[in-house]
């Protein structure tokens, strides 16, 4: 599966980004798409994740209210809004897909970088 991330940038605490994950891989295989991000000097941690088929969302309590995940299966793409971001999200932002019957996260795509000013 190729992950092809996009959409990091420089932004004001405050601000919004969008950043966009698409894959050309035949989506039947893949069971969930997810977000993660490490920031300087820490492990990767899990964002936001979705179900390819069914939808349903998980996120990190840190950005409940905050970021939206959301896919579009006709683009094979998937999304994370970000709103109200704050200086403590900054970090490199990577997309990720969980294949049916894996149990984890087993492709990656390249990571994009969120920096945001205080």
């Amino acid at each position: 599966v190729q992950l092809q991330a996009s959409g990091g940038g420089l932004v004001r605490a405050g601000g919004s980004l969008r950043l966009s994950c698409a894959t050309t891989a035949r989506t039947f295989s893949i069971n969930r798409m997810g977000w993660f991000r490490q920031a300087p000097g820490k492990e990767r941690e899990f964002v936001a994740s979705i179900g390819w088929i069914g939808g349903s969302t998980h996120y990190t309590d840190s950005v409940k209210g905050r970021f939206t995940i959301a896919r579009d299966n006709a683009r094979n793409t998937v999304y994370l809004q970000m709103n109200s971001l704050k200086p403590e999200d900054t970090a490199v932002y990577y997309c990720a897909a969980e294949s049916f019957g894996s149990g984890s996260f087993d492709s990656w795509g390249q990571g994009t970088l969120v920096t945001v000013s205080s």
